[in-house]
């Protein structure tokens, strides 16, 4: 399957693909254990999948600021994202909203660093040094659908926060050390 094809494939998805509407779920906060468990991989078949990424879409839909979730913010322990970071006054590159089941990271190149937040780590921000550009595989919900994403910019930074998540990690887990954590002034 050629690049073009995988790219047309991820822009042809949108979550009414899904074919449900998601319901809005808590967003667990740190130091719950399934923040840093590592997830388990999913079949992106299953129902019980489908009705999660469908869930992902609508409790990051209703959460201002947010650009994305991964299922264990919401006390899931899977390998599944949201996300969408359109309009983001950083976004260079952009596939809009979409949720990818097991990711992983293929290509990774030119690091920066960055401030990042949370929706589980709602009182702090942090430093952290992520790739700038970035290529991630993953399957969408609901199809085998195997679809390649290279980004750069703030949706590379995004997509490596949520992939963190699936793999037990938070942004804290990535900072140099105590002054690369900062109070957060707003959060919306």
């Amino acid at each position: 399957m050629s690049v073009a094809h995988l790219n047309q494939t991820l822009a042809a998805w949108s979550p009414a693909q899904l074919g449900l509407v998601g319901d809005v779920l808590e967003v667990v906060r740190a130091p719950h254990p399934v923040l840093a468990t590592l997830g388990a991989t999913v079949d992106p078949l299953d129902p019980t999948m489908v009705a999660l990424a469908a869930d992902l879409v609508a409790t990051m839909r209703v959460s201002p600021g947010c650009v994305g979730l991964a299922a264990p913010q919401v006390g899931i322990s899977a390998q599944m994202f949201a996300l969408d970071v359109t309009g983001h006054p950083k976004t260079r590159t952009c596939h809009g909203v979409f949720v990818l089941c097991n990711a992983v990271v293929t290509e990774a190149s030119r690091q920066e660093k960055a401030r990042e937040g949370c929706m589980s780590v709602p009182d702090f921000t942090g430093d952290v040094k992520r790739a700038t550009r970035l290529e991630v595989t993953g399957v969408l919900p609901g199809t085998t659908d195997q679809v390649t994403i290279t980004t750069d910019a703030f949706e590379a930074r995004a997509l490596q926060h949520e992939i963190d998540h699936c793999n037990g990690k938070l942004f804290l887990d990535r900072v140099a050390g105590a002054h690369a954590v900062h109070p957060r002034k707003v959060y919306k």
